[in-house]
């Protein structure tokens, strides 16, 4: 998810190889259960990179947030048609879609706007990464293996859409994956697993968009709004990388479960202790 860390007002320049490796990164794990956050501090303890600033990390956003919107486009349309039939009271199946959206996405946005106005840093330790990457990686290894699969994305109801919002509010403690424990409750509730990741990222939109725009006024405020060939450059590999991790996800669901991320959770939060704790 979109944060600020403490030296977010950094200037650009950043080094090429910095530039693709923070897009690359950050499009491949913002969507998939394994927290883009613990990469993101995994990298700099290996290279010892500072912070990329405030304008770098609103760009790879754009980017991730534009490929799960190209890659749901049809639901995406749904709920935006859903919305519009909502404001002339002319309920339908899209206006259903829309109203489920609608209210998983309040409980993180209300949430969001509380620590951003009374800051969120304190939870942003190595130590709170490392172990929420591992804790939320089990629960979601629990609700996958027990959780039923009798329900489908047309079976989704309001008490369940509100249910995985409150969930979804969890991942503003760094290192919980947002895409993880919304899939985490989803599973829990009986969902299966296409449904619980096709969810996951509908609802992500509205989360990504708000925060996005929180951090664009910030950016405005600041006076720093200069666009260069760094951000277009992070802003492109963010998309096609992004895309290309959403795509193979959801084949790999089709058939497979979450486990392979578990694993990849649970290696990653142990590497991160052992950089910490060394």
């Amino acid at each position: 998810m979109l944060v600020c860390r403490s030296a977010c007002h950094r200037s650009l320049p950043l080094p090429d190889l910095q530039i693709i490796i923070l897009a690359l990164v950050q499009g491949v794990t913002e969507f998939l259960p394994i927290s883009s956050s613990g990469h993101l501090r995994l990298i700099p303890f290996i290279t010892g990179w500072s912070d990329q600033g405030l304008m770098m990390d609103i760009a790879v956003h754009v980017g991730s947030l534009g490929a799960v919107v190209v890659y749901f486009r049809k639901d995406v349309w749904r709920v935006i048609t859903g919305s519009v039939g909502l404001a002339l009271f002319r309920p339908d199946q899209n206006t259903t879609l829309a109203l489920r959206v609608m209210v998983a996405c309040v409980p993180t946005v209300l949430a969001g706007a509380l620590i951003f106005r009374i800051g969120g840093d304190a939870l942003r330790t190595p130590e709170i990464v490392a172990w929420t990457t591992i804790v939320f990686g089990l629960l979601l290894f629990g609700a996958d293996r027990f959780g039923a699969m009798t329900r489908g994305f047309e079976d989704l109801k309001l008490p369940a859409a509100l249910l995985i919002g409150l969930a979804q509010v969890l991942a503003l403690i760094p290192g919980v994956s947002r895409s993880g424990v919304t899939m985490t409750a989803a599973r829990a509730l009986g969902y299966d697993r296409s449904t619980a990741a096709r969810f996951s990222m509908l609802i992500s939109i509205p989360v990504i968009l708000g925060a996005g725009v929180l951090k664009g006024a910030e950016l405005l405020a600041i006076g720093d709004t200069r666009l260069t060939i760094d951000v277009i450059v992070a802003v492109v590999l963010a998309f096609f990388s992004a895309l290309t991790a959403v795509a193979l996800m959801m084949k790999w669901l089709q058939s497979a479960s979450f486990t392979p991320f578990v694993i990849y959770r649970i290696v990653l939060g142990i590497v991160l202790l052992g950089l910490i704790y060394r």
